[in-house]
């Protein structure tokens, strides 16, 4: 553990998260940011110390934000495979890589992008769902095939 890690490479190092969430808040509005992160501290009376509060207690709500500050507010290129397994705070930019200016959001987009992610998480679990019929599937009939209703019965002898 006596590695050194170069901050100056993190536009978060230095930014508290009251300050990050209040230049989110003020470029894009609380309606983008809920439309975009589906957090509710940003729909439900969404102010600025509600949500830092909020985003204080909550690690994966925080990692979320601050990936968002990170790749939409600062246009920065997506991470590599390997500091993508960090959290945002411990990510390192690669030397030369500057941020850029904030992404252009609108709430149309956000709609089209929950869309997409409703249709990939469906043909997802389409692809996870156990098939019926197949060796080791548990179905309702299979303790009519034992004979006993009893799921005890083969331990009472």
């Amino acid at each position: 553990m006596t590695e050194e890690i170069n901050y100056g490479n993190n536009p978060l190092h230095g930014v508290s998260l009251k300050q990050l969430v209040t230049e989110l808040a003020q470029h894009y509005g609380f309606d983008i940011l809920f439309a975009y992160l589906n957090i509710n501290c940003f729909k439900t009376k969404p102010s600025i110390e509600s949500s830092v509060k909020f985003l204080k207690k909550t690690d994966w709500a925080r990692e979320k934000v601050e990936a968002f500050y990170l790749y939409q507010f600062k246009s920065l290129p997506r991470a590599s495979a390997a500091q993508f397994e960090l959290p945002p705070r411990e990510r390192i930019i690669p030397p030369g890589e500057m941020p850029g200016p904030p992404a252009e959001l609108s709430l149309e987009d956000a709609q089209r992008l929950r869309e997409k992610r409703a249709r990939k998480a469906a043909q997802h679990d389409q692809e996870r769902r156990p098939r019926s019929g197949g060796a080791g599937a548990t179905t309702p009939g299979r303790q009519a095939a034992t004979g006993s209703s009893d799921p005890w019965a083969k331990w009472r002898k």
